[in-house]
């Protein structure tokens, strides 16, 4: 049994307080409510009982808040300086390897389905291989990303990379889109590759990201330089980008008996009681493997029918978010005043969206709740951003966290002010309209009025 008795102690020299540097048991980071560790899982997925492991130990070494990020990695919070080796330990003991490096990400069911275009993982093996192998070794931006998606159902087309490739079939056989991307700008294709072509490219541009220094990113890159190398004779590129963004919550059919029950962390976040007490009793139903996904998904494999739907209900009883139409899968949050950061509950603020905005959650837009202005939680535009402030709230309209508010209010007027948004929807929306469009429409002089009259 894991044990992490030893008294909380003080940060210490050597603890990750950068932005921009990522939270490994290496390196943990000091939030608000302790050290945070970020994994990333080496293999496709875990068994069951790895995750209880898991779950046992964040309780054991820290608050017992395990998290699953919008990209789909693990947080334990509430660390101490004394209890992360002990946090390591545990995961070792369990047999989770942890990914390190350079984040090469692909989907959550690559290999298992059957409707992708092409399986990323040999690619994304091929590529940390050249990666790990080469002398000298590349100095690169912690949070730089790479994503090779294989284009099947469960795609990543909304996590955002630095280097993103794309399957592609076309009328010479499979081909590898190319983009350059990043936050501050949308992403630009360079090039479509074939497959033998894929690694030796990637490692041409990451070794010119080396040349321009540790900081630099995929949106620094000149983009028609590369393209010329690469791609001079090949034309337009192709614009179809693929499907709308998934949710993992629901029950997912494969064929061929394949069938996957996904469940969500309402707002990013479960205690680890919870999350044991539903593996174990997956694992009873016949659950063999976990995987994790984007939007902080959970992916449970190994179910039959019949078991995914018992399983679901024992999910919903736990907490967790079971089914796309749940409202809160369409509220972004950060870790709010977990995070030494945050100027705003988000988690509270959400609770309180669910209550007064049901026009608002209808799917067609997702509401951004963010601590401070760092817009962890969601560093895309979103329609609605609410930041926390020094005077209370602080609403952006299609923005970002970071950019200039459209308008204030104070603590005790934000359970009025998100009604008088939901109102504004309701009383104005046509029929068959969605929030979205319909907040398009009105315009953000409207949308302000509501938020401060409301």
């Amino acid at each position: 049994m894991t044990s992490c008795a030893a008294p909380r102690s003080q940060t210490e020299p050597g603890q990750s307080m950068r932005r921009g540097a990522c939270p490994s048991l290496a390196a943990p980071m000091q939030t608000g409510d302790g050290l945070l560790v970020r994994l990333r899982p080496a293999t496709d997925g875990l068994t069951p009982a790895q995750v209880r492991a898991l779950a046992r130990a964040a309780a054991a070494c820290g608050s017992g808040i395990i998290e699953v990020t919008a990209r789909g990695n693990l947080q334990v919070r509430g660390l101490t300086a004394s209890s992360v080796p002990a946090l390591a330990a545990a995961i070792g003991e369990a047999g989770i390897a942890v990914a390190t490096g350079v984040a090469i990400e692909t989907p959550p069911l690559a290999g298992f389905d059957p409707g992708e275009i092409a399986d990323p993982r040999p690619l994304a093996a091929a590529l940390r291989a050249a990666i790990a192998d080469r002398r000298p070794a590349l100095a690169l931006a912690p949070k730089l990303s790479i994503v090779i998606d294989g284009r099947g159902r469960f795609h990543l087309r909304d996590v955002a990379a630095d280097l993103r490739l794309e399957a592609l079939m076309s009328d010479n056989g499979l081909r590898w889109l190319l983009s350059l991307g990043g936050s501050a700008r949308p992403e630009r294709s360079v090039a479509l590759l074939e497959t033998e072509r894929v690694v030796p490219a990637v490692m041409e541009i990451l070794a010119e990201l080396d040349g321009l220094g540790a900081a630099a990113r995929g949106r620094d890159l000149d983009a028609d330089r590369i393209r010329q190398r690469f791609s001079a004779d090949l034309g337009a590129f192709p614009t179809e980008r693929g499907a709308l963004p998934f949710l993992p919550a629901g029950i997912h059919d494969f064929g061929d008996d394949r069938i996957v029950l996904g469940i969500a962390l309402a707002f990013a976040q479960t205690d680890s009681a919870d999350l044991i007490a539903f593996l174990h009793r997956a694992e009873e139903l016949g659950a063999t493997e976990i995987r994790l996904a984007p939007r902080h998904g959970i992916l449970v494999l190994g179910l039959s029918s019949e078991a995914a739907v018992v399983a679901q209900g024992i999910a919903l009883s736990h907490g967790f978010l079971v089914a796309a139409d749940d409202s809160r899968n369409h509220i972004a949050t950060c870790a709010g005043l977990a995070c030494a950061s945050a100027l705003m509950d988000t988690k509270a603020a959400a609770r309180l969206l669910v209550e007064v905005g049901a026009e608002l959650l209808d799917g067609s837009l997702t509401i951004h709740l963010s601590g401070c202005t760092k817009g962890c939680a969601r560093p895309t535009v979103s329609r609605l951003t609410l930041v926390g402030a020094p005077s209370g709230y602080a609403l952006v309209v299609n923005g970002t966290a970071c950019v200039a508010p459209s308008a204030y209010r104070d603590e005790n007027g934000i359970g009025t002010a998100l009604a008088g948004l939901n109102a504004l929807v309701r009383e104005n929306k046509d029929a068959g309209e969605s929030a979205l469009s319909c907040l398009t429409r009105l315009g953000t002089a409207r949308i302000v009025a509501a938020f401060e009259q409301g």
